[in-house]
């Protein structure tokens, strides 16, 4: 699966078609199912446990709190009120379709179909241009929905087994997880960092310990919520936005925070890989018990099962558009009579948002904890029937996305992200400003202490504060053309220092292989410049 998920990269840059990375990953996953003896049995507990937690707690930590706070109510009628909306109308549905499957069965499929999956939805949208906001909504739902929709799921697989449903019952239990699971996966990243920093305090700190105790913390909040009966998923997510406020005390050395950027986007690719290609694996062994799922559903063509999961496709696609639609009619009646600006209505953007809705290997992973038997050992009706519909609704979901969404966005003109530019131009300022304060500060402090090398200092100081000064200079101008301009000559001056760079790396490489320098003093050298390539890049 590692050798598959490398080989996925190369994969989409060598066919002529151009393939999203999460379809290459399952085409590779299928193809190990089928040219090899050995197999993997999802377990969908442990697959909740090994694969969730870490990938949603690195989402929470690097989506912008500012648009998630300020989009939030946008966020949790896609999150709770949509998933809602999409088992009640979708399940329906099914039953009318298939009369064979039960009533619960159908809205079992609806639950375990009707949240988006945070993993799918990154995957797929990278490299098209969606709105910042947009994005960053669907962002926000998909890493709340897993929680409603499981929720819906299981007491629909309760009502399958013993007959009966409260809808009290299953609201209340939504509210409960939801605010165990937010408030566990806080409390338990405030508890381990603030122990972090007591020892390392007191008693130093190992190198590498930081990193390691950073990437369990979100299995820690995960198993410490699902223990008392909330959300893992929601206290994974509470956890890493969390983390995010603790990273703003910026006690972390800088050395750490290289490294463990380096450390989680290398997890991140593998687990995101991984999830996709074990999607696939898992393909060829539903599809062989398609035949079963044929008579389940009454036909004697195969060719029924895809018809049905189209028709499941394009209902959660009309659904996610009417509540989508309403959502924002809402938000603008809202607007007018609270005197706030709302973006206007565009069904183009609509209807991004309702195909970038797509699915992934938390939904089958899912389906997947139907039991096998209900009351009395009688097997349960329709459970290959919608496992395979799962399946198959997940590949279209992804390929509608990749090839639909670039279509609706072509020609698409989108606004300018001013506000992002602004930002950096204060941001910079203000650092400029405490830098060259603390520069003159340093230089007061050695020329005191040491009047032999005030002089040095000095024009060591004049040639430094020389740096900021451009940063400076441009407040005053601060989103014009000066502004501009100084951004065009940030530019300029990083693309002159990476050549400058590459030189001095290849000149150190060569110095190595001819054995002028050691393989110790080239690796320590090499960093530093890497170091400096990173940062400017």
């Amino acid at each position: 699966m590692l050798l598959a998920v490398a080989a996925s990269g190369h994969l989409t840059r060598l066919l002529p078609l151009k393939l999203p990375l999460p379809i290459a990953q399952i085409l590779l996953g299928a193809m190990i199912a089928w040219s090899s003896s050995h197999s993997v049995s999802l377990q969908p507990d442990l697959f909740f446990l090994l694969f969730l937690p870490p990938l949603l707690f690195l989402d929470g930590w690097r989506i912008p709190k500012s648009d998630l706070f300020r989009d939030k109510w946008g966020i949790l009628a896609l999150a709770f009120g949509l998933v809602i909306f999409t088992v009640l109308g979708l399940g329906y549905l099914i039953h009318a379709l298939i009369p064979a499957l039960p009533l619960p069965i159908a809205f079992a499929l609806a639950a375990v179909l009707s949240p988006t999956d945070p993993v799918a939805v990154s995957s797929i949208t990278q490299g098209i241009p969606i709105p910042k906001r947009v994005m960053r909504i669907l962002e926000g739902e998909s890493l709340l929905n897993d929680a409603s929709g499981l929720v819906c799921f299981r007491f629909a697989v309760a009502a399958a087994l013993s007959g009966t449903f409260s809808a009290l019952d299953a609201g209340l239990s939504l509210l409960w997880v939801t605010v165990l699971g937010i408030g566990m996966g806080a409390g338990v990243t405030w508890l381990i960092s603030a122990t972090q920093r007591y020892l390392s305090r007191h008693f130093g700190e190992v190198n590498g310990s930081p990193i390691l105790i950073n990437l369990i913390t979100p299995f820690g909040a995960y198993l410490a919520a699902e223990h008392v009966g909330g959300s893992g998923i929601l206290a994974a997510v509470s956890a890493g936005i969390t983390m995010s406020y603790v990273e703003l005390s910026g006690r972390a050395l800088a050395t750490t925070r290289v490294q463990r950027a380096a450390v989680w986007e290398t997890i991140q690719f593998t687990l995101n890989g991984i999830m996709f290609v074990l999607l696939g694996e898992q393909l060829p062994a539903i599809f062989r018990r398609a035949a079963s799922t044929v008579e389940t559903a009454g036909h004697l063509s195969s060719w029924w099962l895809l018809v049905y999961a189209l028709a499941i496709l394009l209902a959660l696609i009309v659904l996610r558009y009417l509540w989508v639609w309403f959502t924002w009619r809402c938000g603008l009646i809202l607007g007018k009579r609270l005197c706030r600006t709302v973006p206007a209505l565009r069904h183009r953007l609509v209807a991004v948002m309702s195909l970038a809705g797509v699915r992934g290997a938390v939904t089958l992973a899912g389906v997947l904890t139907l039991p096998i038997e209900a009351a009395e050992g009688i097997p349960l009706p329709g459970r290959d029937l919608a496992i395979f519909l799962s399946a198959t609704t997940i590949l279209l979901s992804l390929l509608v996305a990749n090839f639909g969404l670039p279509c609706l966005l072509r020609s698409l003109a989108l606004p300018e992200e001013t506000q992002e530019n602004r930002e950096i131009d204060f941001a910079r300022f203000e650092a400029a400003q405490k830098a060259i304060a603390a520069i003159e500060e340093a230089r007061r402090s050695i020329s005191e202490n040491n009047a032999e090398i005030s002089e040095l200092y000095t024009n060591a100081a004049v040639r430094v504060i020389a740096n900021y000064k451009p940063r400076i200079e441009s407040q005053g101008v601060m989103g014009s053309v000066a502004a501009e301009k100084l951004r065009e000559a940030d530019q300029a001056e990083i693309a002159l220092r990476l050549a400058a760079l590459r030189a001095e790396r290849e000149t150190i490489f060569h110095l190595a292989r001819l054995g002028d320098i050691s393989d110790e003093t080239s690796r320590k050298l090499v960093r530093q410049i890497d170091l400096q390539e990173a940062r400017y890049r």
